[in-house]
């Protein structure tokens, strides 16, 4: 990816931007305005019905830019062609980049694409654009019928996808990767070692004597972009200290950050960094994914869109498998909570030229035949159910013999999707972290005073997390 849902994705499932890279537009940068009898769309004129609920004119066009990262853009090409087979007089411009806010931002308040996947390192904040205004509720696209499945689109939707396009209690993001988060390491490679892969901090602790004495690193990450290891840190924070810790540090709960078991989380990867078990060097996403495929370090964190990222320079031989985020063992409050949901977000500007052709455009995407070509593409779920039951790939099947084998309830991390403020600095500390500039506790007392900058301020509109 540069990713990524992303993914908290999980909202990935949405991936936040990169250190360094978010710049909150200024106020009012991003301002805009806002089945039975067949009746009239407001946008086109043209007669609605199930198989046309947003009532999409024959002759109208519609402009659809895809983020280019980690999943590629072959899938939206498919879904380009099935929406063209019920819409064949509709023409649809599909372009793809890796330059999202540089390319789509600039266009919100005067004419935007119709649809836009807001993804990757050069995201547009998706606070501000809720704040502002610039892109539009979906809350009808979820109620309408499903593409080629019964129900609503809603109800063809996994665990987790509506609340992670929910803010404001509303629904903005259709987030179209449904996101494993996890270790990755070579199941060929450990069943020749004889090595168990470890479910605890200590059992890694553990085999990183036996990894190293084959001339391996024990673990690598991207030292680039600081929302990586972030995923690695906020799981173990879930598993440690349990869902609602996590709950009052996305509603700034006062000395949220302190509460038992986030330390002690927060600890084991300082141990990890001070044990000196990472690969050396500042690598970033591709370049330690490929250091972590040519044997340099036995284990990687990342999403499930890792083998499609990689997949021209995967050995002969690499079985890639993913499992869980470790955690701290008997202490642990939710050590079975998986981190998992749905990512890579597609948005709806609200001055969108043909906003019933994008929301069309969505229900193509979301269809079944669209995800199964997804899953088949990518080898990473859609956010459609039943997405990869077709789909013969190992690297996702491990995906989802963990997902089978979850907890009640899925590891999701909302406070950087809320506050841009925290989203920055929480990705900064992060990487200081994992570069051992930053203590454990440095790392609390930094982001609970950043928290409590963001809650005193009267000027920031705040967000409440219920679930």
């Amino acid at each position: 990816m540069s990713v990524t849902p992303d993914l908290d994705r999980r909202t990935l499932l949405r991936r936040a931007a990169a250190a360094g890279l978010l710049v909150t537009p200024a106020a009012g940068l991003l301002s805009a305005c806002a089945g039975s009898e067949p009746t009239k769309s407001d946008d086109s004129g043209a007669a609605k019905s199930n198989d046309n609920p947003f009532g999409v004119a024959a002759d109208s066009a519609v402009k659809v830019v895809i983020f280019n990262g980690g999943l590629g853009d072959q899938w939206a090409k498919e879904d380009e062609a099935i929406f063209k087979a019920k819409h064949p007089g509709v023409t649809v411009n599909l372009s793809s980049t890796q330059k999202i806010k540089t390319e789509e931002q600039p266009k919100m308040a005067t004419q935007p694409s119709d649809v836009v996947m807001n993804s990757g390192a050069d995201i547009m904040d998706i606070s501000t654009l809720i704040n502002e205004g610039a892109i539009e509720p979906l809350d009808d696209l979820l109620s309408a019928p499903a593409w080629d499945s019964p129900g609503t689109v809603a109800d063809s939707l996994l665990p987790g996808t509506v609340n992670d396009g929910t803010f404001q209690n509303k629904f903005y993001v259709v987030n179209v990767a449904y996101t494993v988060w996890g270790n990755w390491y070579n199941e060929a490679l450990f069943n020749r070692e004889g090595w168990t892969p470890p479910k605890t901090f200590d059992d890694f602790f553990a085999l990183a004597p036996k990894i190293k004495a084959k001339g391996m690193a024990p673990y690598v990450y991207d030292a680039v972009h600081g929302y990586y290891p972030r995923w690695a840190l906020m799981a173990t924070i879930w598993k440690s200290a349990g869902k609602q810790a996590v709950i009052d540090i996305d509603n700034l709960k006062e000395n949220a950050w302190k509460a038992d078991g986030i330390l002690p989380a927060l600890q084991a990867w300082e141990k990890l960094v001070k044990d000196k078990l990472l690969l050396p060097g500042k690598l970033d996403h591709t370049q330690s994914q490929q250091a972590w495929l040519d044997g340099k370090a036995a284990f990687i964190q990342v999403g499930t869109w890792l083998k499609n990222e990689m997949a021209a320079t995967i050995p002969p031989g690499f079985e890639m498998k993913i499992s869980d985020y470790w955690g701290l063992g008997a202490s642990d409050k939710a050590p079975k909570d998986v981190y998992a949901g749905a990512g890579e977000g597609i948005v709806v500007p609200s001055k969108a030229p043909n906003k019933a052709a994008a929301k069309e455009f969505l229900r193509a995407v979301l269809s079944k035949a669209g995800s199964a070509k997804f899953a088949e593409l990518t080898k990473s779920l859609a956010s459609t159910k039943g997405s990869g039951d077709n789909v013969q790939d190992k690297a996702l099947a491990s995906a989802n013999e963990l997902m089978k084998n979850a907890g009640p309830d899925l590891v999701s991390i909302k406070f950087w999707n809320f506050y841009a403020d925290l989203d920055k600095e929480s990705s900064n500390l992060s990487a200081e972290l994992m570069a051992g500039r930053l203590t454990a506790q440095q790392f609390v007392d930094k982001m609970q005073a950043a928290a409590d900058k963001v809650a005193k301020d009267s000027s920031i509109k705040k967000q409440t997390r219920t679930a």
